[in-house]
């Protein structure tokens, strides 16, 4: 949970409680000059800004005090649909009209796929689309309509607690996406909604790519659709998260650098005319400009360089993605 809150921290609850990084009471930190101090709103409160979006450029946390809250409910409903790459356009404009531009209910959120599964089609990749309700499968039938109408080729669903929903819908630590010794190697990009030619485009080059190169056919493009009510409800300025008016979190999970590079860029043209591109930190190649990590506003880098030189002035936490001073 720590690792993820340094770099502002998405995930399924944040619709109702926002970042993991918007929940943090306090840090234990012990600095590059070996001291260890304790990080807030009250101690060292510069150095709280920093630490809840670009954490991991300023000392190692040794413990940490995080708010906690009654569960929402028993049961999670959970449905996974599996579509042949002909519904794609169809599929793209039903999340969006779900998604209504990030106002999605806070119980509502998906997570999608275009990745090869053999046993449903050896040469064209699938869109798999997973939505998750905070609540019964009656409540979210009505989000789940649309979707169901689309003709998938496989359907899995189910109600079960929150802490079974990650291996169930495949993104758990159980489950082949974090098998021992598996290297992601990711692109990612925020975005405000899906363009549908944009992602038929991305689509095709996925398709291109898995054809010409073999070696290639565990690459997928992930989707990322949280609810942001508690998110967006944080001033944007409070912490050094620079990305709450990002919608939707896309990720390029290749090898194939080049290939992932300019894909990234054909989503980025699709975006919204004079947007600025946005790359999540968590989940940043590397060697992206900085501005697209930390944020476009001369103040935040400002800040986060003077509070660089103030706290590691010989820069030992340089390791990932490192802000320059």
């Amino acid at each position: 949970m720590l690792g993820p809150a340094l770099g502002g921290g998405l995930g399924r609850y944040e619709g109702f409680y926002g970042l993991i990084a918007d929940n943090l009471i306090s840090l234990n930190v012990v600095l590059a000059n070996g001291s260890a101090i304790t990080v807030s709103d009250r101690s060292y409160p510069d150095l709280w800004w920093a630490m809840r979006g670009a954490g991991h450029n300023f000392g190692i946390v040794t413990s940490f005090d995080i708010k906690i809250y009654k569960r929402t409910v028993d049961s999670w409903f959970y449905a996974v649909y599996i579509y042949t790459q002909d519904k794609l356009e169809a599929l793209t404009e039903a999340v969006n009209k779900q998604m209504n531009n990030g106002t999605q209910p806070k119980e509502l959120m998906n997570y999608g796929v275009y990745t090869l599964v053999p046993q449903i089609d050896p040469k064209e990749p699938v869109l798999i689309w997973t939505f998750y309700y905070v609540g019964t499968a009656q409540q979210a039938a009505p989000y789940m309509a649309a979707f169901v109408e689309l003709g998938p080729v496989s359907i899995s669903n189910g109600s079960i607690p929150y802490p079974e929903i990650p291996d169930a819908t495949g993104t758990g630590s159980n489950t082949p996406l974090c098998d021992h010794g598996l290297v992601h190697i990711s692109y990612p990009i925020g975005l405000l909604t899906y363009n549908v030619s944009t992602n038929r485009a991305v689509y095709n080059r996925l398709r291109t790519l898995i054809s010409e190169v073999p070696a290639y056919n565990m690459s997928a493009i992930i989707f990322e659709g949280y609810s942001l009510e508690g998110v967006k409800a944080v001033d944007s300025d409070s912490t050094a998260y620079p990305h709450r008016s990002d919608n939707i979190l896309v990720s390029l999970d290749a090898a194939a650098i080049s290939w992932a590079k300019e894909t990234k860029e054909v989503f980025h043209a699709g975006d919204e005319p004079g947007r600025k591109e946005t790359a999540y930190v968590n989940y940043a190649f590397g060697d992206e400009p900085i501005e697209q990590i930390y944020g476009y506003e001369p103040w935040r880098l400002q800040r986060l360089s003077a509070l660089k030189k103030k706290y590691d002035s010989k820069n030992r936490f340089r390791y990932y993605n490192p802000i320059p001073f």
